[in-house]
Formats: structure tokens, sequence, C-alpha cells
């Protein structure tokens, strides 16, 4: 069973919105490599939840995109595929980190595939 381990909000300007989720809801940042992409800390460890990002819009129809933690992301890409969905972004390296995908359900919703991998450049 995999699960969703991460979200992602897109903001035409980032510095407002994280603004807005700190003063809200206490969420912390901290900005990740040189991207426009703010990693969001929402609250303890050991507390029910997830963390996610803040990050610069890129496309003007980007939604707020949940990614699902897989062992195997080729696998999980054809399973997508096989079972009616699409891939939107192909397979790409978040290096030392891991690979992100993006694909759309039979519905046309939108999540992340992601596969944890150190090694991946």
């Amino acid at each position: 069973m995999s699960r969703v381990v991460h979200f992602e909000i897109p903001a035409n300007d980032p510095e407002k919105v994280m603004k807005f989720y700190q003063t809200c809801f206490g969420w912390q940042y901290t900005r990740f490599g040189q991207e426009e992409y703010w990693l969001a800390n929402t609250g303890e460890a050991n507390t029910p939840g997830i963390n996610g990002a803040v990050m610069k819009r890129k496309d003007p129809r980007q939604p707020v995109a949940n990614s699902i933690d897989v062992p195997n992301i080729e696998t999980a890409m054809e399973m997508v595929k096989k079972n009616g969905g699409q891939i939107v972004v192909p397979k790409m390296a978040i290096p030392t980190v891991g690979y992100l995908a993006y694909f759309t359900d039979p519905d046309g919703n939108i999540f992340g595939l992601w596969q944890n991998d150190a090694n991946a450049k």
C-alpha cells in the first residue's frame, strides 16, 4: 500500500502565500536549494499529517498536487497507464533525494509519484 507523503501549493507570489499559512497555521519554511521552492513544516513529527511545499507557479493551470510514495516509480507509472491514467510530467531526478513524476487519474485529477533514492542524479 502506498501513502500520500507530500503536497505542493503553487503560487504566483510564494512569499505572500507562505506568510498566509504561517500566520494562520504556524507553518515554517526552508528554501530547497536555489529553486523557487520552499519546504513546509506543518507540525510536529509525532502528530498525524504530512509536510509539503510552496513553489513558484510554473503554469497558470497548475493545481495543488499531492504526491504518493511508491517503492518503484517505473512500475507505478506503468500501473497508472495500464489502468486509465496518463503520465503528464515524466520521471525527473531530484538530486540526492529521489525521483518524481506527475500523472492524472481517469477523472483528470493530478497526483505526483515519489520514489526516495539518495543516489538520484
